[in-house]
Parts: structure tokens; C-alpha cells; sequence
């Protein structure tokens, strides 16, 4: 997977989520190597032999859900018959229950689709034994506060929990009150800080020249576009 050194994130939250009944507010910004600080203790603890969502991964967009799932079905490369669902919006809700059906052990979700299937009684979470809450200052700020609380309400009381969030608004400090029991506080860098070492850029062109755009800067710029962003050979 290419790690050498365990990122300060992951050396703080590794340990201790793979203990029992720990649950963990972790300050920390995009790119700071999250996915992996949660992801590789979970998968320590799923019963392969039970098809049931064992956790749940809660994030704000579909493409951080795609981008979590690869990564997780990345890390469990040789672990036989793990099974990963992404659950997101835009996407064939159908098929998403076919899935379900057939059993999966993590699923890594958008709210609002997540609580569309639990409305169809086509997802079971009575098994979940570790949410984890990505980005969730972003999931407030985009609106699910309502649905994050449907959920986690029909989640078992004894699950651990693992909130990720970049700053801790009001919303957030709720949400730990009501869910989370006793919760070690893990802060990288400053608390309530963005990341300084992202850097934004956009392009304005015509709504019909968006893939002729991208295809562009995938040419122009080949080895970061196809490690991180393309699916190019």
C-alpha cells in the first residue's frame, strides 16, 4: 500500500480502536491519511463468517463513499470474501439491495440513501458494532443533521463510535453528547484549523466540455490524475 511510517493520525487512533469500547472524537483534516486510521483496525474486527453490516462508515459525498470503499477494499486485498457496499445517491438503488441482500460486511454510506434503504427495510443494522462519522462537520453543513440522528438511533447502544470532523460546531458537540460515551479527543494538528497543505484550483468552461476539459488536464498532468483521480491504466 505504499506506507512506511504510520501518519500522526493513524499513529494515534490506530491503538486505540482496536481496543474494546472506545470511542473517539479525532480532529483532523482531509489528507491526513483517516481512512486508513479507522479502516485497518475495523477490518481486524469483522466476523468474515456473518454476512451483516459489522460497521458502518457515514460520509457527506458520493464521491468520498466510492473513494472510502476502494480504499478499504484495497486494504483488505487478501482478507477471502470481505464484502464493502458503497451506498450513495445517483446510483441504482436496486441494485444497492441486491447487494444487501446477498450480504455485506462494511457498508460505507451517504446519509440520505442510507436512510432511503432503512425506510424499505432493506438494510439491517442490528449487527453494527462500529460507526465511524467522516467529514462531519461537512455532513451538518450540508444539511443531514435530521437524518445522522435517524440512524444512530437505530444503531445498538453498545457499538463504538468514531467521529472525524475538521472543526467542532455547535452541531457536532450535540451529536457527541447524545452518541458517544466517554470519548478520548484526538487532535492533529490545531484544533478548528483547515488544512493548509491543500491546495484548490478550478476551471470555468462550458457545461459540454467538461470531459474534453478533464481528459486535458489528465494528459497534462498523468501521474497524479491516474494515481488519485482516473480510473486510466
Amino acid at each position: 500500500m505504499g506506507y512506511e511510517a504510520p501518519m500522526p493520525v493513524q499513529e494515534e487512533v490506530i491503538p486505540f480502536l482496536l481496543g474494546e469500547d472506545n470511542d473517539v472524537i479525532a480532529l483532523a483534516q482531509t489528507g491526513t491519511g483517516k481512512t486508513a486510521a479507522f479502516g485497518l483496525p475495523i477490518l481486524q474486527k469483522i466476523d468474515i463468517s456473518l454476512y451483516q453490516p459489522q460497521a458502518l462508515v457515514l460520509c457527506p459525498t458520493r464521491e468520498l463513499c466510492l473513494q472510502i470503499a476502494d480504499d478499504l477494499n484495497e486494504y483488505s486485498k487478501y482478507i477471502e470474501k470481505l464484502k464493502v457496499l458503497p451506498v450513495y445517491g445517483g446510483s441504482s438503488i436496486d441494485s444497492q439491495i441486491r447487494s444487501l441482500k446477498r450480504g455485506v460486511h462494511i457498508v460505507v454510506a451517504t446519509p440520505g440513501r442510507l436512510l432511503d434503504l432503512m425506510n424499505r427495510k432493506t438494510v439491517d443494522l442490528s449487527a453494527v458494532k462500529n460507526v465511524i462519522l467522516d467529514e462531519a462537520d461537512e455532513m451538518l453543513n450540508m444539511g443531514f443533521t435530521e437524518s445522522i440522528n435517524a440512524i444512530l438511533a437505530e444503531i445498538p447502544a453498545g457499538r463504538n463510535m468514531l467521529l472525524f470532523s475538521a472543526t467542532m460546531p455547535q452541531g457536532i458537540a450535540s451529536i457527541t453528547k447524545k452518541y458517544i460515551n466517554n470519548p478520548k479527543e484526538i487532535v492533529i494538528g490545531r484544533k478548528n484549523e483547515g488544512n493548509k497543505n491543500i491546495k484548490h484550483v478550478y476551471y470555468m468552461v462550458q457545461a459540454r466540455d467538461k470531459y474534453l476539459a478533464l481528459k486535458r488536464l489528465a494528459d497534462y498532468y498523468p501521474e497524479y490524475l491516474r494515481n488519485y483521480f482516473l480510473p486510466y491504466p
